[in-house]
């Protein structure tokens, strides 16, 4: 167990000072369960600084960020003065040029990374977080990848299993559980890694460019995925993309950031109820709202 934990927390460039999925001293909300066994896992380094951690989010409100910046040891700016809100049931996409700090906000939201000053309020204990990388143990079945989380909350056997099974069967991987990653498409893979989220049932999602790295027929196959679960489950999601189409497609709403240091430069309300169909893509309202976002995200270069 403690093997397999440590090999996901590298796989996703875990820092020693840091508590994995949002447990640090930076939440604004109640703790929930953490892992089966503290001792588990790298001890955690005090941070030098703190800073007011903010009240919880008020209601309505998933996740909240009030005037968030962050700048990095060797004195990079990441973020500046970085503030808005995803509402419960609300996905908002976040869209911004390389380096902008997107993948950064998305850390700070689940406390993987302490922001440098600012506040953030999250509603719940323990979102779900979609990597850029799937960060599958190989030695582990789809199932057993699927269940890590709920192994390390501690969760019993049967409610576990249960867990599992719901998850795999909202991912679309019934008939694939016991298959090891080397045996899966890239996304299957990701696949996978969203059923592993889904396993806590959270109420927020985050997602950091989960479909990146794929061909644009599999990307959009995911995104309708995400779309469906969106529908079924209604959580609060924060997408982070560099693809316009794909935010408009997947969001109620856009945060355009700026060039580093990231700074929010638009918010662009999406004019289309879901659920959503693949034509829309073809319709001229659609057109122009990627022709919104586009023109906020050439400001960010002027």
């Amino acid at each position: 167990m403690a093997a397999d934990a440590a090999m996901m927390l590298d796989a996703q460039s875990y820092d020693p000072g840091q508590r994995p999925f949002g447990r640090s001293f930076r939440r604004t909300r109640s703790e929930g369960p953490g892992v089966a066994d503290d001792s588990e896992l790298p001890a955690v380094r005090q941070p030098a600084v703190r800073h007011d951690p903010g009240a919880p989010a008020p209601a309505g409100i998933a996740l909240a960020f009030t005037g968030v910046g962050k700048i990095f040891p060797d004195g990079t700016e990441a973020l500046r003065d970085i503030s808005f809100t995803v509402g419960d049931g609300e996905f908002v996409a976040v869209v911004g040029p390389s380096g902008s700090g997107k993948s950064t906000l998305l850390r700070i939201a689940s406390a993987l990374t302490e922001p440098s000053y600012g506040t953030v309020a999250v509603s719940t204990a323990v979102p779900g977080y979609v990597f850029q990388d799937p960060t599958l143990l190989p030695w582990r079945s789809v199932e057993g990848n699927v269940g890590l989380l709920a192994q390390l909350d501690g969760v019993p056997k049967p409610e576990r299993r249960r867990l599992v099974a719901e998850a795999i069967s909202l991912a679309g991987l019934a008939g694939f559980e016991r298959h090891r990653p080397t045996a899966l498409s890239g996304g299957m893979r990701m696949r996978v890694s969203l059923a592993r989220a889904l396993t806590v049932r959270p109420s927020l999602f985050l997602f950091d460019e989960p479909f990146s790295a794929l061909d644009e027929i599999t990307r959009q196959r995911l995104g309708q995925e995400v779309l469906r679960l969106y529908g079924q489950e209604r959580f609060a999601g924060l997408f982070i993309t560099h693809s316009v189409v794909e935010s408009v497609w997947l969001a109620s709403r856009v945060v355009v950031l700026s060039t580093r240091p990231g700074r929010v430069l638009a918010e662009i309300d999406v004019p289309f109820d879901y659920p959503r169909q693949v034509e829309l893509r073809f319709d001229a309202a659609f057109g122009r709202t990627a022709r919104t976002v586009s023109e906020a995200l050439r400001e960010s270069f002027a």
